[in-house]
């Protein structure tokens, strides 16, 4: 069985979290979605999405189930790693005041998931507020530090001048430049979801589509070629540019064992696993980030290096 895709939403409190996730759910299609929350006395999903609750369970009308977890992270992970009917895709919302890369970590304890992103809310309005606080301004940073992208939500309450000045402030802490500016965190679904074609595909050279939803650069573009690739170079090309990296997935043939690999990679976390059933003759690789023109030419060249030969 594929492992389960899985994303983890953090951010403190009143960044927008519990709207994100409506946002998300709203926009699932036919996808099956759980969602692990740490407490219902401080999330609401919206009542349009509610059909029927029973305990800490909100079955939702589009297939999609909500659970309460508190401190019952791992058995949580455990059920459903467990069930026949797995789901499409596990979010996690972590608490305002937790750190999201722990609860990653200890989701990733079970070989049955995959990560695929920690998305961190920042209210826009607020952050400064926030990072100045003696008492949790150090965990506001720690989820800003640990974050593969960040939604700046709440910017239309913000001039321009201080639209500058927070994206300025933010990218000071952040390891990640996957950072999207939204409003009522109405992101681009290209940052939840991992199917290539929830953002533009941006064909070399060409530059972005200006009636495009998503941000200038956010865009996905494929790596295709015939050559064996060195694992090590590979790794390596790939964490370049992983600051710019949302994800990348694809089938990768190695010249160490001339098989074909499974790869996953979110941020500068690269995963290559063994796949048997894939006889592909080609690698190919699908990445989306926030890729400029002269971004995307300097990651095919890093790719291109870690090609061994026909």
């Amino acid at each position: 069985m594929s492992a389960i895709p899985l994303v983890v939403i953090g951010g403190y409190l009143g960044a927008g979290k519990t709207t994100l996730l409506n946002h998300i759910l709203s926009n699932a299609g036919s996808r099956r979605i759980t969602v692990l929350v740490n407490d219902f006395g401080s999330i609401n999903i919206d009542a349009s999405l509610i059909r029927q609750r029973t305990d800490d369970v909100i079955n939702l009308e589009n297939g999609c189930v909500c659970c309460s977890i508190g401190g019952r992270l791992v058995e949580a992970l455990l059920a459903i790693s467990s069930r026949t009917d797995a789901p499409d895709l596990l979010i996690i919302e972590a608490s305002g005041v937790s750190d999201p890369v722990r609860i990653a970590q200890i989701g990733l304890l079970d070989r049955a998931f995959r990560l695929d992103g920690i998305v961190v809310l920042v209210d826009a309005e607020r952050v400064e507020e926030t990072l100045a606080d003696p008492y949790v301004g150090d965990i506001a940073q720690r989820q800003i530090a640990g974050a593969t992208a960040i939604v700046l939500n709440k910017m239309d309450l913000l001039g321009e001048p201080a639209r500058e000045a927070v994206k300025a402030r933010i990218e000071a802490l952040a390891n990640s430049r996957v950072i999207v500016q939204a409003t009522h965190a109405a992101v681009p679904l290209g940052l939840i979801f991992e199917e290539a074609h929830a953002l533009p595909a941006r064909p070399i050279g060409a530059m972005p589509l200006a009636a495009s939803p998503t941000p200038r650069d956010l865009c996905s573009f494929s790596f295709v070629t015939d050559a064996y690739l060195s694992r090590k170079k590979l790794k390596d090309a790939l964490r370049s540019f992983s600051a710019k990296l949302l994800r990348a997935k694809g089938f990768v043939r190695l010249e160490s064992d001339g098989a074909v690999h499974e790869l996953h990679v979110v941020g500068n976390r690269v995963v290559i696993s063994e796949s048997p059933a894939c006889t592909s003759a080609q690698s190919q690789i699908v990445l989306i980030g926030m890729f400029d023109r002269e971004d995307e030419l300097t990651a095919r060249a890093a790719l291109k290096a870690a090609e061994i030969g026909l």
